[in-house]
């Protein structure tokens, strides 16, 4: 199974690539023959850390790859693991990049390449996560550049969903592992909207055994939504173990089927399903059959606070689509 990373020198690639070592993550029995990609002048580090993969003689990789070419490195690749991005505020040409217009055109110009050597060079039954950032119009770009919907373009909301259900499960005083149907709506930004009206634990709606409207509007929304910058402001970072965790869940996901009642969190392309702008990705309940299907939940019962946060959430998706649709 040939697995692609790109950013694979980073953070978040260093947490990862470990955790997809893990067995069960994939279905599949085949060692793991790893595409690994960087920037040229990041190549000496992904050496380093090649060789640290080597010393760990994990049993299940067959094989380590290293490319500065996307076009090299994703030929027949069954995943592809796009990590890599334009963080906000890099200096680039002398210019500190702020503005969320500027970061969607420089990653776009990243995400087209990446998508058209996708579309062209990896398997038609490839399945690709987009978790740099901004990771739901990035995926967006890609996948419309990639022009192969035989292959199956995600956008990582997991570690939102698995930020929610943390949150929850310490208001709650319950494992984490016992919330069902936790789904995030949108995008993996601020306007996010994580739902508790159709989250189960014990077979009771979330919601209802909170009964703290204020709470859930204006302590948990918040601190899902904020959550990223609480933790570059305490480590001096942006999540790196959590993010590499969550997208290794999503693969799991994906690889294996959603266990009975549940749900997995990822952002796909929108069929307009729960009032989200068609021709956007965007977060929604999905279930997995393992074989390589992926749906939506669409049996969701939304109150009117719900809808108008997922409103405010697919205005946001549309306006980044408008602003890279020279991309498109």
């Amino acid at each position: 199974m040939k697995v692609v990373v790109t950013g694979a020198a980073g953070q978040i690639s260093y947490s990862l690539i470990p955790f997809l070592c893990e067995n069960g993550i994939f279905k599949s029995n085949e060692k793991i023959d790893f595409s690994l990609v960087e920037i040229p002048s990041a190549m000496e580090k992904l050496s380093g850390f090649v060789k640290e993969l080597e010393d760990s003689a994990y049993s299940n990789i067959n094989s380590i790859s290293v490319h500065d070419n996307i076009n090299s490195a994703v030929e027949d690749a069954d995943w592809c693991l796009l990590v890599g991005s334009i963080p906000r505020g890099i200096v680039l040409n002398g210019k500190e990049i702020k503005e969320r217009a500027d970061l969607l055109k420089i990653n776009g110009g990243i995400f087209t390449e990446q998508g058209k050597a996708i579309g062209s060079k990896a398997k038609d039954s490839c399945k690709i996560l987009v978790v740099g950032n901004p990771a739901n119009t990035n995926a967006l770009i890609g996948c419309t550049n990639a022009n192969n919907p035989s292959q199956k373009w995600m956008a990582m909301t997991m570690l939102d969903a698995l930020r929610a259900k943390a949150q929850v499960a310490l208001k709650l005083q319950v494992h984490a592992d016992d919330i069902y149907r936790l789904a995030i709506f949108g995008n993996h930004s601020p306007t996010m909207f994580p739902d508790l009206e159709n989250a189960l634990l014990d077979g009771e709606i979330v919601y209802k055994k909170i009964n703290d409207h204020d709470w859930v509007e204006h302590k948990f929304l918040p601190k899902i939504q904020q959550r990223g910058a609480e933790i570059i402001q305490s480590r001096g970072a942006s999540s790196a173990s959590s993010a590499a965790r969550a997208a290794c869940e999503t693969v799991s996901s994906v690889e294996n089927s959603t266990r009975s009642g549940d749900v997995f969190n990822a952002a796909i392309l929108s069929d307009g399903s729960y009032g989200v702008a068609e021709g956007v990705f965007s977060g929604f309940p999905l279930t997995s059959d393992g074989m390589g299907n992926i749906n939506i939940v669409r049996d969701f019962s939304l109150s009117e606070f719900a809808k108008s946060r997922i409103a405010l959430t697919s205005h946001e998706l549309v306006e980044e689509r408008e602003l890279v649709k020279d991309l498109l």
